[in-house]
């Protein structure tokens, strides 16, 4: 699948904004400490992308009911679904000058219907490489690699999945719309968009 810059402006995979706040204390913190062990952008960006996958728990995973959106809450909370996720690996890539899209699956859910599912996308040697910082669990093995993908899931065309080729700047509105207004995570699995 050919990935598909939303914008040709490079420059906005580096912005900070509201949700991808890398300008934040918090994230600034998290990418120095990560940054001091790696010795090059590679190295730094599989080590953020590590920590992410493995040092913040999946919420759904974890039973922890919490809803996190914003980069720095959730490296300060540790835990997050995968868009959540997704919104700090990016915080954390760009916090060095990383460029980092967010991009989407449309994925089966638990309750036979479907959810919108949230990857990061990083850019290097002139080309996008997706990667899912959703954690680890039995069944999921997904690993940083420049090489071939290696997500948590590969989408089935037949069960109406499917992966979405648009790289956003910016988290997509309807994902971020419904993260804002979940007073929970059972609440959140009830509005999240099945697609985009």
């Amino acid at each position: 699948m050919q990935l598909i810059q939303q914008t040709a402006d490079l420059s906005a995979y580096l912005a900070a904004d509201e949700v991808i706040d890398h300008h934040h204390p918090m994230v600034r913190e998290a990418a120095a400490r990560l940054a001091a062990e790696a010795a090059d952008s590679y190295e730094y960006a599989r080590a953020a992308f590590e920590f992410v996958r493995d040092a913040i728990p999946h919420s759904q995973d974890s039973g922890d009911l919490r809803v996190t959106w914003r980069a720095s809450d959730v490296l300060a909370r540790r835990t997050g679904i995968c868009h959540a996720k997704s919104h700090a690996l990016a915080a954390l890539l760009r916090a060095e000058d990383i460029p980092a899209a967010l991009c989407y699956q449309r994925l089966t859910d638990d309750r036979g219907g479907h959810a919108v599912h949230g990857l990061v996308a990083v850019r290097f040697r002139g080309a996008w490489h997706r990667q899912d910082p959703r954690g680890n669990k039995p069944g999921v093995d997904a690993r940083f690699s420049l090489d071939g993908e290696r997500l948590a899931w590969i989408p089935d065309p037949a069960a109406g999945e499917r992966d979405y080729p648009l790289l956003y700047a910016a988290p997509h509105p309807l994902v971020l719309a419904a993260l804002r207004a979940a007073d929970d995570r059972p609440h959140l699995s009830r509005t999240l968009p099945d697609r985009l």
